[in-house]
């Protein structure tokens, strides 16, 4: 695949929330669809197997683990490649973008006004049924502590709870 063009809203910089990141190359209002999130089409089945392949080799390397997208019921997007900036953009409990799936694309979109140099961010939304695995390090006030869906936190803290 050749090197995308490159993108007037982001630019790649270090990120204190886990290694690198993507951030704002200048004021971007809020709607804007900021950059699509792109990679291999996969089917479901392929993409059990590939988060699962994927999910191993974080565990034994320690890096990053799964990029995949639900694109809809039949197929997904894998975004672990290189011509795939959009695979930077971090996790945060208060985030200021969210993808959103358009005409067969998922594209990443400003949830407010983000000023010139603040690093994007969107809640990966995990399901908390494996919230032990990911922890949180967004570092936000607002932060639960692991990666969860928002719509999932009263689970979160219950399960928190349970163990306290």
């Amino acid at each position: 695949m050749p090197a995308a063009a490159p993108n007037p809203w982001v630019k790649r910089s270090n990120s204190s929330i886990h290694g690198g990141g993507l951030f704002a190359k200048c004021d971007i209002p809020k709607d804007t669809r900021i950059i699509e999130y792109v990679g291999h089409r996969l089917t479901k089945a392929q993409s059990r197997k590939r988060s699962d392949e994927l999910i191993a080799k974080a565990e034994r390397t320690g890096g990053g683990a799964v990029y995949i997208f639900e694109l809809n019921k039949r197929h997904d997007i894998d975004g672990f490649v290189t011509w795939n900036p959009a695979r930077l953009i971090n996790h945060s409990c208060d985030p200021n973008c969210e993808p959103s799936v358009i005409r067969g694309h998922v594209w990443i979109c400003a949830l407010r006004n983000i000023p010139k140099g603040e690093e994007l961010s969107y809640n990966y939304g995990y399901d908390v049924e494996h919230w032990q695995e990911h922890l949180c390090r967004c570092g936000s006030s607002k932060c639960v502590g692991h990666i969860v869906a928002r719509d999932q936190w009263r689970k979160l803290k219950t399960r928190k709870n349970r163990i306290s």
